[in-house]
């Protein structure tokens, strides 16, 4: 019996060892017949262990070659010290910005998110093959908005959409639409407008083309990240009602409108919370006021406590640590974060990770038909250029003016896009030269041959650019003689002067030499103008730029201007059919151009890097752009809303009808007076009685009209667009009184105007 008891004793431990490991083993075959899809999101996530929840939060680690960790350790000096990183990892799909965390065994796949702004950033080589995977530049978004033109730009989505597809890409970084502050930021280019309006209707229009693919979008940067300066940690000192009426607006619009799939957190703090960590902005604004029902990501590497970042539903972390899932982790072993936050961030990733294309087993063929992308990119590149200055009629070019005397060095090396993640890897870039030349004009060869040698030597002088993301310099203008240039006028039946402007992530923009003309710039479009005019010829400067630069100065000049942005791959192209008269431009300004940098409303404020600044007041509250122009009554160069046409266009017969609910129905008619066929921007401001500032609240661009030909516009005037919001109340409000309606061709060319009156104060 002793001996019994004692054997019962000794196999007791290893009955319990055998025990928990058949339990154990039990519980991971149940698990692993857990699967994404045909099982609830709460039983997959109940299917998870600790270490694959918090890694499922923070991406797939791209293994970055740099003090990783020490960035996420809280020291803002140690990590403003690291080199600026665009997203890039060479899993699944090489160049895009990263992956999330896969977990096969539970049929979570990792899905695969790239840039977009301009087009898909992926690698266009590939080792141990020939094949290239290029894709296509469009045009950047400040263009895009200024075609005005939001099925246009939805077709430019679904087309970026379809080739994310095909290549592999299940979200999209795109579109961003932080708002034009000022016109020294570095990332303007990337964004739509100064007006909120405009960009979250543009917004909402990329978001709904891109996902009718079934490709996601990733609507960035959320919020207030309006400069580069410091971004990684600048305080934004802003009001609220600032925010709601200029800096969330657009957002709000966008996710209203097309339910993008994700949100990305901005970089910077707002009144001293970090984006990515600020609970009020990504779940009372974001979730709960406004319904989004995706997914939160940061910005790479934005924010500095993680755990706080789970907590305010930063639902995903890019690019992806195993150091900070080690610290989400612990957190959660010490009870410092409920695990049940962890899984309600989870969840919003499974039910995106559902509905993307990786999931769902598509088979991409690396193969989009960039032919037929190409021919999307050229038709929104002429509808978005904006012709500034027609005088007697120089443009279109006559049939007799074959032989341009073509300047600058953007004309023979046109900049396509802009850098850092807004750049796209185009197997091409039609210069404004060769597109010139493909409708058969001819430019002297001693000018392409002078250009040339110039840009080789200018290029050696610069060196190459030490990593892909680093911004590109510019080259100096080259510099003729008076004599030369009489000689080339008495050859050339026009004269073409191109002006170049490049820049990108990381940086803003200088007043010297980059807003305002460099000297060397001042002296050519001077000589040139002599130079052609005593040869009773004309003289058409073209802006290559991707953002607003100085040009009251000179612009008298120049006998036409035309605003070609930074077009895209096509953009040659897309020049030379405007300056041809193939197309009328249609084109209008969706950001004011400022007689000088002091007139603009955020001079005083916007961040001097030179003074490593760590706050930024947006002391001008919202008066942003035209409604600072429009309630000063300061003169701009070129105003919001402004663009020429080949052609004229007549305003008439505008009624106004109320309808239930406070609304009011707007009708009118626009017809082309012209000889030329052409389309117009119709624009409708309100502007509350008492009051001199205007607000954009709705925009129609009319179809192709020919000569002579009507259409009718309609509007639709609701209580939220006349509404203001009450910060101390924390709600939107319509005061009682008029609002002068104003239809208009451009925020100060006013065509018809009307008034409508409510009664009563309403709160919405």
């Amino acid at each position: 019996m002793y001996q019994i008891m004692r054997l019962k004793l000794k196999i007791t431990p290893l009955l319990l060892l055998l025990c928990v490991f058949l339990i154990t083993t039990n519980c991971v075959n149940q698990n692993s017949k857990i699967q994404l899809g045909t099982h609830s999101n709460q039983e997959v996530i109940a299917a998870m262990t600790l270490e694959e929840k918090v890694q499922l939060l923070v991406g797939d680690d791209p293994g970055f070659p740099r003090g990783y960790p020490s960035m996420f350790g809280g020291d803002d000096t140690l990590f403003m010290t690291q080199p600026p990183v665009v997203g890039k990892t060479e899993k699944l799909v090489p160049g895009a910005a990263g992956t999330t965390f896969g977990i096969p065994r539970l049929g979570i796949p990792a899905i695969v998110l790239a840039d977009g702004p301009a087009g898909v950033r992926i690698d266009p080589h590939r080792a141990d093959t020939s094949k290239t995977y290029f894709a296509t530049a469009f045009p950047i978004e400040s263009l895009l908005a200024c075609t005005w033109d939001t099925a246009l730009v939805r077709e430019v989505g679904a087309t970026m959409g379809k080739e994310a597809l095909e290549y592999g890409v299940d979200i999209l970084l795109a579109p961003a639409l932080n708002i034009h502050r000022n016109p020294l930021g570095g990332r303007n280019f990337e964004y739509y407008s100064e007006d909120p309006v405009i960009s979250g209707r543009m917004a909402a229009a990329m978001v709904k083309g891109v996902q009718s693919n079934g490709v996601g979008t990733s609507i960035k940067h959320f919020a207030a990240n309006n400069n580069e300066t410091n971004r990684m940690s600048i305080n934004a000192m802003v009001s609220e009602e600032t925010l709601r009426e200029i800096y969330l607006k657009g957002f709000e619009i966008a996710v209203k409108e097309s339910a993008p799939w994700t949100v990305m957190s901005a970089y910077n703090k707002i009144n001293g919370t970090y984006s990515a960590e600020n609970p009020w902005l990504l779940d009372s604004v974001l979730r709960d006021q406004w319904g989004f029902d995706g997914f939160v990501m940061t910005d790479w590497f934005a924010g500095r406590n993680r755990i706080e970042q789970v907590k305010a539903g930063n639902d995903l972390l890019m690019p992806g640590s195993k150091y900070v899932a080690s610290q989400i982790k612990a957190a959660v072993e010490k009870g410092e974060l409920d695990e049940k936050t962890v899984d309600r961030n989870i969840d919003r990733i499974l039910k995106v990770i559902k509905r993307t294309p990786k999931f769902k087993k598509y088979q991409y063929n690396d193969n989009p038909d960039l032919k037929q992308h190409a021919a999307v990119a050229l038709q929104a590149a002429t509808e978005g250029m904006v012709l500034l200055k027609n005088e007697d009629k120089t443009l279109p070019l006559k049939e007799t003016a074959e032989k341009i005397g073509a300047f600058g060095i953007g004309t023979f090396e046109t900049i396509a896009v802009g850098t850092g993640s807004g750049n796209v890897n185009m197997a091409y870039t039609t210069s404004i030269q060769q597109g010139l030349e493909n409708l058969g004009y001819e430019i002297p060869v001693n000018l392409i041959e002078a250009y040339k040698n110039h840009v080789i030597a200018e290029k050696k002088r610069i060196g190459e650019k030490k990593s892909y993301f680093d911004p590109d310099v510019m080259l100096n203008e080259m510099d003729w003689s008076k004599h030369a240039l009489e000689a080339v006028a008495s050859v050339c039946d026009v004269g073409l002067f191109t002006i170049s402007r490049t820049s990108g992530e990381f940086a803003d923009r200088k007043i010297e030499g980059d807003f305002e003309l460099t000297a060397i710039e001042k002296n050519m479009i001077e000589k040139l103008a002599k130079a052609f005019h005593a040869a009773n010829k004309k003289l058409v400067v073209l802006l290559n730029i991707g953002g607003v630069i100085e040009t009251a100065s000179w612009k008298e000049d120049a006998d036409a201007i035309l605003l070609a942005w930074q077009p895209g791959q096509e953009a040659g192209n897309a020049v030379a059919q405007i300056l041809s008269g193939k197309v009328s431009p249609s084109g209008k300004l969706t950001m004011s151009f400022p007689v000088k940098y002091a007139d603009v409303p955020s001079s005083e404020y916007f961040p001097d890097p030179t003074l490593d600044p760590k706050e930024v007041n947006y002391e001008e509250g919202s008066l942003v752009g035209y409604r600072h122009y429009s309630a000063n009554q300061i003169e701009t160069s070129y105003e919001f809303g402004f663009g020429l046409s080949y052609t004229d266009f007549e305003y008439n017969d505008l009624t106004l009808i109320p309808s239930e609910g406070n609304k009011f129905n707007i009708e009118l008619t626009v017809t082309n007076a012209g000889a030329e066929k052409g389309r117009e921007v119709v624009q409708l401001y309100v502007q509350v009685e008492g009051e001199k500032m205007i607000q954009l609240k709705h925009f129609s661009k009319t179809a192709l009209l020919q000569p002579g030909e009507s259409t009718t516009l309609q509007f639709e005037i609701t209580p939220e667009d006349l509404a203001s919001y009450d910060s101390e109340q924390a709600e939107w409000k319509t005061d009682a009184g008029e609002y002068a309606i104003l239809i208009g061709s451009s925020s100060e060319k006013v065509r018809l105007t009307t008034t409508l009156r409510l009664e009563k104060e309403q709160t919405l």
